[in-house]
């Protein structure tokens, strides 16, 4: 979550928390995608058959296309598998749209790596978003995140958390299991925030970008994983982006501190089994379709943000949520308003999935992109054209992969 540090009061509207129902109860899907027989100290119920074989590029040879994008980049494939990757020199870090790569290193996240991964804090001062215009409205009251239930194949199958490099070491985000409608059923795609694969006007693609759906999917504490094996926690596999899109605005404007870039702040990664090859969508059972109507927030009852919230007074290890009544947050009157709800949650929780019910199905809307130092509540952008467009070009040209 990108933080802002507010240096002014604000006065907070009187806004009811919600009950956890609806979404919740719409998003505790039941899971078709492995055997769901009994749950066990070893993992989630079953074994799903994404991490029983070895997938062709998992091992030490990359794919030929990622070792051609390397080498066009002056970058040695064999080197950059045994360490090169950790090279931040800012004339090889690579940052167009065009030139995203992130090849598969089989069993580089470990149990203890992810565990260890940092969540991706950033500060802004008031001043981006004092003058809201008369836009934004009164900040809401803070919403207490609620622990998610276990086990999360059950209660929350799309959610899960997204690891990366940096060169500040590793990071950890959240993420959301998406459908794709040119391939129903067999969804490879996962929405999340653009500063969570990008570092935006300063900086570059992220390395090493991994999806790990129902993280510690029972909800062990720290010491009970002490020694936990990768079945424990990361019981689903762990799936890798062999793509990635954000905005041409975040790629253009976001930075570490400042709104630049926030309200464009989304990214979807379309990912690959470390291990086997069955699809993400068919291994967690469940995906959810993406609502790009930008629905005014007078218009929604409730929303809800799930993710793994990894700074004080959280660890990173257990799935949290929050319901509230959205209000709108402005953070430039050139640029579309943000939804903002109530919410404890820390960092670690950006890019997880905002939802709302529609028609009776929900449907994941926003994500989380910002919040503010005292950490008492997010916003994420609206989902619009631009989104839809970058969901669009990344289902036609990557999906079918």
């Amino acid at each position: 979550m990108r933080s802002i540090r507010p240096s002014v009061a604000r006065g907070r509207g009187r806004r009811a928390v919600l009950a956890a129902t609806g979404i919740a109860a719409a998003l505790a899907l039941t899971v078709t995608g492995c055997n769901d027989s009994k749950d066990t100290d070893d993992g989630a119920a079953g074994k799903p058959a994404a991490t029983t074989s070895q997938g062709s590029d998992s091992g030490a040879k990359l794919p030929g296309d990622v070792a051609d994008k390397l080498k066009k980049h002056g970058i040695d494939p064999d080197k950059w598998k045994n360490g090169d990757w950790k090279n931040w020199d800012k004339d090889d870090w690579l940052r167009e749209a065009k030139d995203f790569v992130n090849p598969v290193i089989d069993g580089l996240w470990k149990p203890e790596r992810m565990k260890s991964a940092e969540d991706p804090n950033k500060t802004i001062a008031a001043k981006d978003y004092a003058d809201d215009q008369g836009v934004t409205d009164p900040e809401p009251e803070p919403v207490k995140a609620q622990a998610e239930k276990t086990p999360y194949h059950r209660n929350a199958a799309p959610v899960g958390k997204v690891f990366f490099d940096s060169p500040e070491g590793s990071m950890v985000c959240s993420g959301t299991v998406v459908k794709d409608p040119r391939n129903p059923g067999k969804s490879n795609l996962v929405w999340t925030a653009g500063h969570c694969v990008h570092a935006g006007a300063a900086g570059g693609w992220y390395r090493n970008i991994a999806f790990v759906p129902s993280y510690n999917d029972l909800g062990k504490s720290a010491a009970t994983l002490r020694n936990a094996t990768q079945q424990q926690i990361a019981p689903y596999g762990t799936y890798w982006a062999d793509w990635a899109s954000t905005s041409n605005e975040w790629i253009d404007q976001g930075a570490a501190s400042g709104g630049a870039g926030a309200p464009y702040d989304f990214a979807v990664l379309h990912v690959k089994p470390e291990q086997g090859t069955k699809s993400l969508e068919e291994t967690v059972g469940t995906a959810l379709a993406v609502d790009f109507s930008t629905p005014s927030v007078s218009s929604v009852g409730s929303m809800g943000a799930w993710g793994y919230p990894a700074a004080p007074p959280f660890d990173g290890l257990l799935m949290h949520k929050c319901l509230d009544r959205p209000g709108r947050l402005s953070l430039s009157p050139e640029q579309p308003t943000m939804y903002r709800i109530g919410c404890t949650m820390t960092g670690g929780s950006s890019g997880g999935g905002w939802f709302r019910v529609r028609a009776g199905k929900t449907v994941l809307v926003s994500n989380t992109s910002i919040g503010p130092a005292g950490n008492t509540w997010l916003a994420g952008p609206q989902l619009g054209a631009e989104a839809q467009q970058l969901f669009d070009n990344m289902s036609e040209k990557y999906g079918s992969r």
